[in-house]
């Protein structure tokens, strides 16, 4: 199966944040911890080519602690500014705002010579949906401003945030870009659900991470439905459903559930804190 979801509003909206991008002095892109690479969405980097950028590995809650490090790493040495955070929990949201200013330092400096004073840096916050761009904006308000929900396409339309006298903030939608050349890049950004489930084949997305976490996370299935690990996929849903006893009419083993329950308790951390992908 091949990993696509590219609706007409994510072309509307990339056209407006072209034009946004006019009045940004700094990018605050988020990816997700989980998918660091995967979900770097290349269209806003080529976008925002030029302007400063801070760079927010999200959901790092949800993340291998070890393996985000790295990737934490890897983008500053690709010259990034870098803050790991759980926009959830309020982990990491005091650094964000020690970071726009590191990255809008030079801007600044030099509106401080040419005796422009108090006004505040405006701050694109960009990425692919789902990777909890309205959660982030919450948590660094500090109060309700955005809609959330752990689906994607909850924001709709832009949105300016003034944060304080020294920051104004604005939310867009998520966008994804038109092809994914690589597969594997399409499947994860399934698995962590930014990809509507409604064009997607739940048993195939459950059969792909039962045959990553076994492959890589052993042991952490076997702990959280109770059942004996094996290297087939397939059979680890089935084993799933008979450790659960989901059955459809006539007795069958409920696989459709079960690849849905397991994706679902995967996304909200419920079996474990994975990292799907490496440096």
């Amino acid at each position: 199966m091949q990993y696509q979801w590219y609706p007409g509003h994510m072309t509307k909206a990339k056209r407006q944040m072209m034009e946004d991008l006019k009045l940004i002095d700094v990018v605050v892109e988020l990816v997700d911890a989980r998918i660091p690479y995967s979900s770097k969405n290349p269209d806003i980097g080529a976008m925002a080519n030029g302007k400063s950028r801070v760079l927010l590995l999200n959901k790092a809650d949800l993340s291998d602690r070890e393996k985000t490090a790295a990737w934490k790493t890897y983008y500053e040495m690709e010259g990034y500014i870098v803050v790991t955070v759980d926009s959830r929990g309020g982990s990491g949201i005091k650094e964000v705002g020690t970071a726009v200013a590191e990255a809008c330092r030079e801007k600044t400096e030099r509106d401080r010579r040419r005796g422009i004073q108090n006004r505040p840096v405006r701050a694109m916050v960009a990425g692919i949906p789902n990777v909890g761009k309205s959660t982030f904006i919450n948590a660094f308000a500090k109060r309700a401003v955005t809609k959330t929900g752990n689906k994607p396409g909850v924001t709709k339309g832009k949105q300016w945030i003034r944060l304080n006298k020294d920051v104004e903030l604005l939310d867009t939608p998520g966008i994804l870009w038109p092809k994914f050349e690589d597969r594997a890049v399409g499947l994860r950004i399934a698995l962590i659900g930014s990809i509507n489930d409604e064009i997607l084949v739940g048993t195939e997305l459950g059969f792909e991470l039962c045959n990553f976490l076994t492959g890589n996370y052993p042991g952490a299935l076997a702990l959280k439905y109770g059942i004996e690990e094996c290297s087939d996929g397939n059979e680890m849903l089935l084993r799933i459903a008979r450790a659960r006893a989901w059955l459809k009419k006539g007795g069958e083993l409920d696989v459709e559930k079960a690849a849905g329950f397991l994706l679902d308790d995967f996304r909200n951390g419920k079996i474990g804190c994975f990292t799907l992908e490496m440096p």
